[in-house]
Order: C-alpha cells, then structure tokens, then sequence
C-alpha cells in the first residue's frame, strides 16, 4: 500500500476511533483529566513507535529544529479533543459533530491559504467547496 493511501486509512481509522471513544466517555469526568489520561496513552504510544521505528533526527535534535508550529500543534490538538468532547456533552451528534466541524474548518482554511500559503484552487475544487459549504447548511440545519 503506498504512503499516500496508508495515510488516509490510518487517519481515517484514527477519527472512527476517536469519535466513537469521545462519544463514550463517562459524562461525570472532568474533561481536562480526559484529555489528560489520553495524551500519557498517546504519548506512550508514540514512545513506543519512535523507539521501534527511529527517524533521522534524535529527540534532543528533534527538539533543537522544532519551531512555534510544533508547540501549537499540541495546543490545538487539545482545544478540539476539548471541544469534540463538551461538544457530545451538549449533545450533538456523532453523525454531525465531525463533518460539521471539519467542513467549517476546511471553509476557514480557504482564504488562509491563498494568503499565507499561495494555494491554488481547480474549477472541481472550487465545486466541491460549494457543495462543502451547502452541505454544511444542511447538516447544521435541524
């Protein structure tokens, strides 16, 4: 299988995991204990992995290269792990909660990549957008 299609089955298998373990959390937790007791598992996790696959770079190095984006990413991994849970708390649906957030996010990221990144945009890009975005009102509608 090549790295472009093992990537999309491990992230796609990843969120089916993910939203049906958020979804199943116990509602008397605290949320930030949740999010807690889930990055020790992931990180032991990804421990295990970069002891078991080790890449180019050492974590000392790693941590010398690293720049803001690697700090806020683990900021903003845990603002949606937060956000997806209080969001099933409050009671949306798992068939909703992540096309509506992902399709809002995917809309938000549009102009920021034209300005920031220089992205382009095909016709059939463009197409599918709109139907993101109608799609969108359809899903939010109840």
């Amino acid at each position: 299988m090549s790295a472009f299609y093992f990537s999309f089955a491990l992230t796609v298998g990843g969120m089916i995991l993910y939203h049906l373990s958020q979804k199943s959390i116990p509602a008397e937790m605290n949320p930030f204990l949740v999010v807690i007791i889930a990055y020790v598992i992931g990180i032991a996790l990804c421990a295990g992995f970069a002891v078991a696959l080790p890449g180019k770079k050492s974590i000392v190095e790693s941590i010398k290269i690293s720049n803001w984006a690697v700090y806020t990413l683990g900021a903003a991994a845990a603002l949606i792990e937060l956000g997806f849970l209080l969001a099933y708390r409050a009671g949306w649906k798992i068939s909703v909660a992540a096309v509506a957030t992902n399709a809002a996010a995917a809309l938000t990221l549009i102009p920021i990549g034209f300005l920031v990144f220089k992205d382009h945009l095909s016709l059939r890009n463009v197409i599918g957008l709109v139907l993101c975005l109608l799609g969108l009102a359809m899903v939010m509608r109840d």
